[in-house]
């Protein structure tokens, strides 16, 4: 038996940009896009046991400077996006920013993380690259002390400029 159909009134999705015509993944032109100043903001946490969060809000874990060296490596890792996402434009950024909150009462470093350009394409991807490197620099910093760490809700929460204008995540 099929399934029932969906109403023919839903709007249908728009098509995925890194394909073309035939399916074939491609890079996406941006040529003749006009070169906008562009924003993006992403955040995502890691949740850990209460004496790992200690040492990081210490300052006492055996590696060192744990969320210093953590946001080098968010920044560095926007760099790179390109290297690391196959169709992804290397991108020349103005600015970026990882910053850290520590959350006592849940054990969790939330890291958020701003790039920008002047482009012909956003930077949520820099943004969203940057995020997860962090995090995974917190946690190779202090697996010898807790493999149970857990990186959550990596996500974009703001995108400005380009044709598409303003992005704002939802607070739910």
């Amino acid at each position: 038996m099929n399934p029932p159909r969906k109403p023919a009134t839903k709007p249908r999705a728009a098509p995925l940009s890194h394909f073309d015509s035939a399916g074939q993944a491609h890079m996406v032109d941006v040529g003749a896009k006009a070169e906008t100043t562009r924003l993006a903001r992403a955040q995502g946490h890691i949740r850990m046991a209460p004496a790992t969060f200690d040492l990081i809000k210490g300052g006492s874990a055996k590696k060192g400077d744990v969320l210093g060296i953590a946001r080098l490596a968010a920044i560095q890792a926007s760099k790179r996006t390109s290297d690391l996402i196959p169709l992804c434009h290397p991108l020349a950024l103005t600015r970026v920013a990882a910053e850290f909150t520590l959350d006592a009462r849940r054990h969790r470093v939330t890291i958020e993380v701003t790039a920008e350009t002047v482009g012909r394409t956003g930077v949520e991807m820099e943004a969203l690259t940057a995020a997860a490197v962090g995090l995974l620099t917190i946690y190779d910093m202090c697996k010898a002390v807790d493999r149970g760490m857990t990186i959550e809700d990596i996500r974009l929460l703001e995108k400005a400029g380009g044709k598409s204008g303003h992005w704002l995540a939802s607070t739910d």
